[in-house]
Order: structure tokens, then sequence, then C-alpha cells
């Protein structure tokens, strides 16, 4: 009898298993269902949204390093060494040279005397790095680039100012002043007598060097290559660099930080170190807590942590939580909440008449708070705040008040401006009369020119930019207290300030917390404590300690005497 032949078509039919066979009718149409969806629905955009109200945060800490001492004591000296390998770090700059993106590099830590393997750091700073150069050339660009993990710095590509206090090209201005009397490195020291009023806090800005990793601003993270990883419930910490206000000690940050303190105001932890990277020189460094988790964990309760973003504009951008990635990150709770919150707060204080802003503002935000953060900013004289160039502050919600707290960080702004400044005066970081921008150069959206200065030839000005002098120049305007040279603004605090409703609300905790700074003394003595302290750190610059603290101390005592006489004050 002869074999049945079968064909080639039905050899490979019976390859295919028979379950799949029998139900091949059912799989074909289901086939034929998604390839409807997708093409009905593959122009369609996506949103993400979290519909969740759980109160879980989505970090899981798996090992917390206890340490020898409280990192963030700042009554005592700290040492900090960190070890990495050169090939890396060379790599590293050579992707920041090309494109600004901030990568981090695999180093062993030692923070007072307890070893920390595979950590990761990386630069820190936008305008910071703006001077930094290699091998003589500048790889900084003044913050032109994109800015990496920072958040860009000029966006559209073009190059911002400069930091105040530096001059285009890396150095200072003309004659080695700063705006406020600052002075270059080697130069004369400002005059800070009595008479003058704007004498500063050591406005320099001290040129960075890739070849002297021990002067570079620096992010620490703990996690960056063990996942789970907190020292001391520390996910983050910074290295800060010296620059304006603060001269090469950053005095003025770490006295705001524990004035702050003092005043049982949130702020981040800080402490003097002594820094060694490989085996270069030991320097005397200012460490600050890095905000995220550690922070909302000491706001107590229960509630979502939201940083601006230095692009952020607290602008109505539609109901689309996409279109705010700009403008704010969520720090906390991701997964379990969402960015809504912020979202309304936002639309809210756009679109509110002033009739509802002062009647139901108080359903929105802590009023008090709000009225506490602003006076502060403004008796610390920080340039940088919520309405500065940078948006330095966070943003929490309260999950059972349903409110918002203005939280504020990054202080090293802060003491370098004008001693004379009002209650009632945008805080503000002019440049002097008579100053040109390099070719090329643009300013920051909503920045205005200072009096006097001129635009180079062929330059025009950003949008929504208007010239000097003109009517409503300036994000705010003269309502919102804004002088020529200043520059940002934010809707929210602008719109707080110009109420005749919380006008004394704002003008009483101005005036207790002017008393609880300045009028007490609190100031000038946590001022020499500090520098006692950072006398005893190792690899400190004692003339610079000196002379810096000097200026401080006598912008101090021009405030405290220039406000004692003020309307607001004397109530």
């Amino acid at each position: 009898m002869s074999a049945l032949k079968v064909g080639p078509g039905r050899r490979l039919l019976r390859r295919i298993p028979v379950r799949v066979r029998h139900y091949w009718k059912l799989l074909a149409g289901c086939v034929a269902f998604v390839l409807v969806l997708t093409v009905l629905f593959s122009t369609v955009r996506v949103q993400p949204y979290v519909t969740s109200s759980s109160d879980v945060s989505g970090d899981d800490v798996t090992q917390d390093i206890v340490g020898t001492r409280d990192l963030f004591d700042p009554t005592v000296a700290h040492d900090i060494s960190v070890t990495f390998r050169d090939a890396d770090y060379q790599r590293m700059l050579d992707t920041y040279a090309k494109d600004g993106d901030k990568e981090y590099v695999e180093a062993d830590l030692t923070i007072d005397g307890t070893r920390i393997p595979s950590v990761g750091v990386r630069l820190k700073g936008n305008s910071t790095l703006g001077g930094l150069t290699r091998d003589g050339e500048s790889i900084g660009g003044f913050g032109g680039r994109r800015g990496g993990p920072d958040g860009p710095a000029g966006g559209n590509g073009r190059p911002m100012l400069p930091d105040a206090g530096q001059a285009p090209g890396g150095g200072m201005f003309p004659g080695g002043r700063a705006p406020g009397g600052g002075q270059e490195p080697g130069g004369d020291a400002p005059d800070t007598g009595a008479g003058n009023p704007r004498a500063g806090g050591g406005m320099t800005r001290m040129a960075l060097k890739a070849e002297e990793p021990e002067t570079l601003p620096w992010l620490i993270r703990f996690d960056e290559f063990i996942d789970g990883r907190r020292y001391q419930g520390h996910r983050e910490i910074a290295v800060r660099v010296g620059g304006i206000g603060g001269g090469s000690t950053v005095l003025n940050e770490a006295l705001s930080l524990t004035l702050l303190d003092t005043l049982g105001e949130t702020a981040p932890g800080y402490a003097y170190a002594s820094f060694t990277v490989n085996d270069r020189p030991t320097t005397a460094r200012l460490v600050v807590e890095h905000p995220g988790e550690s922070l909302a964990d000491g706001l107590g309760g229960s509630g979502v942590l939201y940083k601006s973003l230095a692009t952020g504009q607290f602008t109505d951008q539609g109901d689309d939580p996409t279109d705010y990635q700009d403008d704010f990150n969520q720090i906390t709770k991701k997964g379990s909440q969402d960015l809504q919150p912020v979202i309304d707060l936002v639309r809210w204080v756009n679109s509110s008449s002033d009739a509802e802003f002062d009647a139901d503002l108080a359903d929105h935000v802590d009023v008090e708070s709000l009225a506490r953060y602003v006076a502060l900013q403004n008796l610390l004289l920080n340039f940088d705040d919520m309405a500065g160039p940078g948006r330095n502050y966070y943003l929490w919600y309260d999950l059972g008040t349903k409110k918002f707290t203005v939280v504020g960080w990054d202080y090293n702004l802060t003491f370098s401006g004008d001693a004379t400044q009002g209650p009632h005066d945008r805080i503000s970081m002019g440049f002097p009369g008579g100053m040109q921008l390099p070719e090329g150069m643009q300013l920051p959206e909503g920045m205005q020119l200072p009096e006097g200065m001129q635009f180079p030839e062929g330059m025009e000005l950003p949008e929504g930019m208007r010239p000097p002098g003109e009517a409503g120049a300036g994000d705010g305007g003269e309502q919102a207290g804004g002088p020529r040279g200043a520059m940002g603004g934010h809707k929210l605090k602008d719109r707080f300030l110009a109420s005749e409703t919380f006008k004394p609300v704002y003008e009483n905790a101005y005036r207790e917390l002017y008393q609880a700074i300045y009028g007490t003394g609190t100031a000038l003595e946590k001022l020499d404590g500090i520098t006692k302290v950072l006398g005893t750190v190792d690899g400190h610059d004692e003339k610079s300690v000196t002379s810096e603290a000097g200026q401080l101390r006598t912008l101090i005592q021009q405030r405290t005497s220039h406000l004692a006489d003020d309307e607001v004050v004397k109530g």
C-alpha cells in the first residue's frame, strides 16, 4: 500500500498546535480588533494621570547608614573625602563640554570616618558653572547649554547672563567691583564703612577650573549605583561653591540657614567640612542638605513635595499635566499622587479676580506661612527666591488641609543686595551703569536692563521684555514693588504683596521677624558662632574668613540700622 502524500502547505499547517488551529477564527478576530484600534487611535495623545489617593511613598529605603556623627551638626567641623578614577572624571567633562549633560561618576566617599563605596557624584549648577574652564578653555558657556539634571539654563540655545558679580568672559566687573561692594580676588577690598549702604557680604566670583575638582560644586547621591541606600536619611547632599554674596566662604548662606532654623522655619541642614578629592589639596567647603525626601519628612504630617524648576513661569497652561513638565517636579509620593493640586493652584491664581483672590486665598494657601516666607526673603536680601531667575522654592501640599505652603531653599544669594531696600521693595541685583552685554548675548525672559546699560548693536529684546523706564517693565510692575533692574517675578507673590487685604498680615510678619533677626542682635551673634566653627575646619583660608565675615557684619549692621527707622518696623 502506498503512503498518503501530504503537500508542503498541509505539513506546515500540522506544525501549528491543535488548540491554536481550533480557535483560529477567534484569534484572527482579536488581531483584527487590535489593528483597528491602532489605526483609529494612533494619533491620540495619551495623558498620564494618577487617580489613586494613596499616601504611600514610591521609594523604598533598604539601607540607611548611621555614620559616626550627625553630618548636619553645624557646631563642629566635619571631614569629607572623595575618590574616583581620573578616566571617569575626564569622560564626565567631555560629556558636559559637548552637550551640557551632567553625568554621574562612581566614587568612594568617606564622611567623618565612615566609608561609603560606589556613590554617584556629578557637577551641580547652571550659571554657577558658567565660568568653568578646562585646560584654559571655557566649557561652561554661561549656562547656555541644556544644563542637564539641574534644568535648562538658557533655553533655545541662547547664552544667558553670567551670575551677577561676574563680567562677560569670566572676570569681575570693571575695577573689580560687583554690585553691592564686592571685590575681585586679589583686588582691593570694598569699602565696608558705615557710610556705604551697599556693602555686600563678600561678593566675589571664584574661577572654576576642571583641574581643581576640590573647588567645584558637586551633588553627591548615595543611591545612584546602589538602590535604596541613604546616609542618615539623606539621598543627596550638595557641596556648595563660593560666589556672589558669600565669597569663598559662603557665610551668607550658612547664616541664612542658621537664622531660619532658629526661627523654626523649614530649611535644609548645613555644615562646614574639610573636602578632599583624590590626592588634591584639602579645602573648607559648605555642605548642604539637598531638599527631597528628608525635607518632606521635616515638614510633618502627610503631604506631597513639589520642586519649582528654573524654567517654571507659574502660568496657566491648560489641563494637560505634561505641559507643566518644565515648571515642576514631583519629589515625593510618585505613583500615588500627581501634579493636579499644583495645576489647580496655578490656574486659580492666574484666573481669579482681585476680589476672589482676597476672599479665597486662605482656602488654597497657608496665608500666615506665605507672609513669613515673603518677609524673610526681603529681610535676608534674597535676590533669587520664588520670584528670582532660579525660581528657588518648593511647594508642600498638605493632604489633610488641602493647602499649600511655600518652602524656600538655595540661599547663596542672600545678604548681597542693597542694605537700604525696604519692606515693600523687590530685592534686586542690578548691574553697573554703562555696562554692555557681549555681542549675541540675550537677557532671560522677563529681565529688565538697568538704567544706563546698553545692548550690543543689532541685539533685540527677548519676547515680553520692555526697555528700561517703560511703564510696567519687569514682571509685577511698580505695583509689586519692582524697581529697575529687577528680574523675574511670581504671580502668587506679586498678587499677595499688591493686596491691601493681606498687607497687614505681611507687615505684622515683617515686624516680628525683623525683631527676631536684627532687633535682638541674633544675626550678628549667629555670624560670630559660624565664623568660629569655620576657623576650625582644615583647609580654610583665614584671611578670606576674616575679610568676608567683616563685610557681612557691616551689611547686617547697616540693614539693622536702616530698617529700625522704617514705618513698617516701627508699626
